[in-house]
This record gives C-alpha cells, sequence and structure tokens, in this order.
C-alpha cells in the first residue's frame, strides 16, 4: 500500500487531542469506553468472596474504582496475568471465574461527564481490530463471557447462544461482531476513525513544543483552534478533490472537542460564556495530562486507493496494537514462494476457493506447535485435506499448551495433540529422502523434533529430523504458524528500545514493553502508554485491566494538575492561569 510523504500534510493544519489510541481492537475499545466517562464504583448490594479484598473496597466505597489506590488494591490477588492490575480488574468483573464460577461483576457503572477525557481512536478496520481478520470457524480459547467488555453482557448480544458451559466458547465471527456493536451501543462512535494507518509517532523537542504553543497563547486562540479543527486541511483537501478524510476526521475530532469542552455545563448560560468555560475546560485538560507532545502522523484509506494524510499532535499516545501484525518467520530458503503462508485464514481461503484442494491433493504442511498451527490442523482435516505437522518440540514436552487446556471444555485440540502424539512418523537411523510416503498415516502424520531446511520451486520441502535424517515431501500448500510480532515501525527504533530487554525486538512473551505495573506507562517514555499483548496480555478478559490502569493514571494526573493550576491563578490574583514561567502550567495546549 503506498504511503504518502509526510511532507504532504501542511503542520497548521495540525490540532492537539489529550489522548490517542492506535488500535481499535478490544483493548482500544475498552479504554475508549473508561475515557469517555464510565466509571466503575462498588456495587453496594454485591459481595466479593475475597474478603480482605471486598473489606479494601468497603473503605473507599463512595469513590469509584479510577480514584482508588491501585497497588494497594492489588496486594495478595494472585491471577493468570503477569499484570497485577489485570488480574484485580479481571476479579472484578468475573470473581472466582478460574475456579469454574459464574458469579455477577461487584462494579456498577456510571456515565459521568466529569470523567470524560477527550480522545480519539485508530484503527485499520471497523472496530474489532484482528478479530475481524481470524477464520471465521474456529472458536475461542476463552468462554465468550470472558471475551465481553463491559457494560453489555456477551450473551445479550448473542442470544441463541447456548448457555452450557461446555459449549460457551465463540466464534471470530461472533466476537468481531460484539465489538462492533459494543461501540454502537455505548454511544462511542464520535471517538473512533476507521480505515487509518499511522505512519509515524514522534515525540517533540521540548524547543519545539514551546514554539507551537507561542503560536496560540491566548483565551480566543485556543477557542478558535478548538473550534477551527482542520478547517485548514479541509479547504486544501477540497481544493483536491479528496475531501472525504478531513470531513470525516476533522469533523469528528472536532465534534469530539466540542463535546467534551461542554461536557460540565450545567446552567443556561450564553454561547459566548460557555464555549469560553468550555475552553477553559480544555486547556485545563491539555495542562494537566501533558508530558509532552506527541506529533502522530498517517493517512485514511478512502473508496479504492486514495489516501488522504492527516497529522495531529497528542498530548498522550496509547499503543493497544495487538500481536498479530508481522507473522514469525522462519527465515529458510524459498520461504517467499507463493504456496507458503503465515496465516490460518489463507488456509480458510484456499479449501473454499480452491477445488485442487482436497482428498486427492498433496497435503498441507502445517509448522508449528500452538494453537494456531492445531486450527490449520483442524481446518485441513474438516475439508478432507491430507496433513503433515512439523514442529521442534517432542510430542512429550511438558511446555506444549494443549497440556494447560481441560478436555472437558477443549476436546478439539486435545484431539490434535493426540495424533501429534500417536500417528508419528517412523524416525529412521538412515537418511531416506526419496521413498518417505509409505510411511504416511492416512489423515494426519505428525514429525516431532523435525526443523524445516527449505522450501523448493516445485513445491517440495526439506525436512531434518532430531537424528540428522532428511525427509522431502511433496506439499500443495504450507502453513508457517510460528507466532506473530507487533509492527511498531511508526516508533523510533521500532519501539524496540520500550522493552525489557532494549537490545531484543518487542515480543509479547519473550521481550514485552516495560511498563509501570499500574498506569501502564512506559518506563522510557513518559506520556507513551502500552497494553493488552504488547504488554504480556493476550486475553481479553485481561487485557481491559490495561484500560484501568491508564484511565486511573490520567484521571488523578489531571486532577493534581488542575489544582495545582487552580493555586497558581489565586496567588497569581487569577492571570489566565498561567504557570510562574509563563509557559502555561503543562507541555502543551490545544494549538
Amino acid at each position: 500500500m503506498p504511503l504518502l510523504e509526510e511532507s504532504s500534510v501542511p503542520r497548521d493544519c495540525t490540532r492537539t487531542v489529550p489522548v490517542v489510541i492506535i488500535g481499535n481492537g478490544p483493548s482500544g475499545i475498552c479504554l475508549s469506553y473508561l475515557l469517555s466517562g464510565y466509571t466503575p464504583y462498588l456495587d453496594p448490594m454485591a459481595v466479593h468472596p475475597n474478603p480482605i479484598l471486598f473489606r479494601k473496597l468497603q473503605e473507599a466505597k463512595q469513590l469509584p474504582i479510577t480514584e482508588q489506590n491501585l497497588e494497594f488494591l492489588c496486594e495478595g490477588i494472585e491471577g493468570r496475568s503477569g499484570n497485577p492490575v489485570a488480574v484485580l480488574f479481571d476479579t472484578l468483573l468475573h470473581p472466582n471465574a478460574d475456579l469454574g464460577f459464574e458469579l455477577p461483576s461487584v462494579l456498577h457503572w456510571r456515565l459521568e461527564k466529569k470523567h470524560h477525557i477527550p480522545h480519539l481512536v485508530l484503527g485499520k478496520a471497523t472496530p474489532g481490530g484482528a478479530w475481524h481478520a481470524m477464520e471465521g470457524s474456529m472458536l475461542t480459547i476463552s468462554l465468550g463471557i470472558w471475551m465481553e467488555l463491559p457494560g453489555v453482557n456477551y450473551r445479550d448480544l448473542t442470544p441463541g447462544k447456548r448457555s452450557s458451559v461446555s459449549n460457551d466458547r465463540a466464534t471470530p465471527d461472533e466476537i468481531s461482531s460484539y465489538y462492533k456493536n459494543y461501540v454502537k451501543l455505548m454511544g462511542l462512535q464520535k471517538n473512533f476513525v476507521d480505515n487509518t494507518y499511522v505512519t509515524s509517532v514522534l515525540k517533540l523537542h521540548r524547543s519545539h513544543e514551546k514554539s507551537l504553543g507561542n503560536e496560540k497563547n491566548t483565551i480566543n486562540g485556543q477557542l478558535n483552534g478548538v473550534k477551527n479543527g482542520f478547517d485548514y486541511c479541509n479547504k486544501n483537501s477540497i481544493e483536491n478533490g479528496q475531501n472525504g478524510l478531513v470531513n470525516g476526521f476533522s469533523n469528528e475530532l472536532r465534534n469530539e472537542m466540542e463535546n467534551s469542552s461542554r461536557s460540565g455545563d450545567t446552567g443556561e448560560e450564553d454561547e459566548d460564556s460557555r464555549g469560553n468555560e468550555g475552553v477553559r475546560e480544555s486547556i485545563e485538560f491539555s495542562q494537566g495530562l501533558s508530558q509532552g507532545l506527541w506529533e502522530v502522523r498517517g493517512y485514511q484509506q478512502l473508496q479504492g486507493d486514495t489516501h488522504v494524510p492527516f497529522s495531529l499532535f497528542a498530548e498522550n499516545v496509547v499503543l493497544a496494537t495487538g500481536a498479530s501484525d508481522s507473522p514469525a518467520r522462519l527465515g529458510v530458503e524459498g520461504e517467499d514462494l507463493p504456496y507458503v503462508f503465515h496465516s490460518v485464514r489463507d488456509l480458510g481461503v484456499a479449501v473454499s476457493c480452491h477445488s485442487n484442494l482436497g482428498s486427492s491433493s498433496d497435503p498441507v504442511l502445517v509448522v508449528g506447535a500452538g494453537l494456531s498451527a492445531a486450527d490449520a490442523v483442524l481446518c485441513a482435516l474438516n475439508h478432507r485435506v491430507t496433513v503433515l505437522h512439523a514442529f521442534r518440540k517432542r510430542s512429550d514436552d511438558p511446555g506444549l499448551i494443549f497440556k494447560q487446556l481441560p478436555k472437558t471444555l477443549y476436546p478439539e485440540y486435545h484431539r490434535v495433540y493426540h495424533m501429534m502424539c500417536s500417528q508419528v512418523y517412523p524416525a529412521s537411523p538412515v537418511a531416506n529422502p526419496t521413498l518417505p510416503s509409505s510411511s504416511l498415516f492416512p489423515d494426519y502424520t505428525s514429525f516431532p523434533e523435525h526443523c524445516v531446511l527449505s522450501f523448493q520451486p516445485d513445491m517440495h520441502c526439506v525436512m531434518r529430523g532430531s537424528n540428522g535424517a532428511l525427509r522431502v515431501f511433496k506439499v500443495s500448500m504450507v502453513l508457517v504458524l510460528i507466532g506473530t510480532y507487533p509492527n511498531l515501525f511508526f516508533l523510533k527504533e521500532q519501539g524496540q528500545y520500550l522493552g525489557l530487554d532494549p537490545s531484543r525486538p518487542i515480543s509479547c512473551r519473550q521481550n514485552p514493553v516495560d511498563i509501570n505495573p499500574y498506569t501502564f506507562e512506559c518506563n522510557a517514555e513518559p506520556g507513551l502508554f502500552a497494553m493488552g499483548p504488547l504488554v504480556g496480555d493476550n486475553f481479553v478478559r485481561f487485557l481491559k485491566g490495561g484500560a484501568l490502569g491508564i484511565t486511573s493514571c490520567l484521571r488523578k494526573r489531571l486532577k493534581q494538575r488542575i489544582e495545582k493550576n487552580r493555586k497558581l491563578i489565586a496567588e497569581d490574583g487569577g492571570c489566565g492561569g498561567r504557570g510562574r514561567d509563563g509557559s502555561g502550567g503543562g507541555g502543551g495546549g490545544f494549538i
């Protein structure tokens, strides 16, 4: 997909947003829900099964969870996430879920406009993220109710779903539909800009921020900036016949700012008074949240191949991109040949669209020993396609994911695991690559402790076993499913400097983003946050904790800064809310 040069975007058309969220999957959706003013309180009728946690919650029951001490609440709580806030939020939403109970949440939610923080969610497609791209016939690992977001019961949007626990897993189609409908039901659409591709996120130097702030340093200038939005971009784009993005994008931004600036209005003041008060509210947002400015650039894809650029400033940026952007590769000869793929969805397309892939075709080779590889095996077998399954580990390796899944809940994965152990290609002390087919099982054959050496143009694959023996097979298709990596190309050093080990690429399991465990702010970059798989939370039930931590951090930071500014205003005799150094008390502003 061609990219427009950054120089094609006039700097005059940029505007500042308190929070920009990159990624519109469940992480971004849940964070937008909390930033929109939906606020969690302890339900006065609820009793949490953990008596120590329940006692802590009761001590501050008048306060929303977002204003409480999350570190204090997290003490002593254990769960299946390495992030304590993720475990806390999960046990508040689904008490004792790991023990097999389906207890009601102990939270109740209030929509409080005073807690609204203006933000934009930028996503490559419609809300739902990677769930739209998954093979639709698979079942989720988590139960359907664990995939739900706060405020909307999953079963309410899927009324035909059976209530039996063993059958309460969902398909990707059901989940993606749930997330898309969730955004509409909760009134979050104004925060989302779809079909948007971020190409650059750059931290601005302090000198640059001051020069930007000096361009509009009065209340009137701020008001005009908020109201006009991207009007300059709008004008130029209309002249160029490309008004799709700027009409949609800038209107969303402008409406979002205007709505947020009026969120605290309750009286019947005249328009000018209400507008000026709204701008003061917005400026307080900016000054309260700012840890410096980020410049976010990219483009929106319109109908056809039209790509319209955008550029905006953000006080805070949240990375909610997930981890499925870039598939892990073997790095062997022939991996780029047209019959080698890296997604289960490609197999689904092939068996649906190509009549030459079936019971009479050459086998499909699946490489990998995770759940994606198992999904590919199941998909092929369901379409009567013979499978060769190669993986590096022993079939009885205790680290295989199948050993962690209860048989009653995941019978299809245990079917694959049983074949991995029982339908094994016989080890041969002598390499005999010329006549391998006689030892193959009719439907499925596993190759434990095998590695791929190369893929040949004539659709032959060369593998080597643990004893050094070579195997050569003619295949019709190859699925390399050995994991995925996040693609943070839009950050400096591709985001590598944010990891626990800055010398290695970001990896959800081996090298996640290094964050403060209670605020989810990157330790290497103030004002930059990460959540979801980027910080090791690969399950939806836990990635929601990132939304709680980030929202709590931003609200507390905003409250502290506003209180400080008001004290300065009182000390200075009400001189427009500027700090002692004349910088406005913050690193940015609605420019």
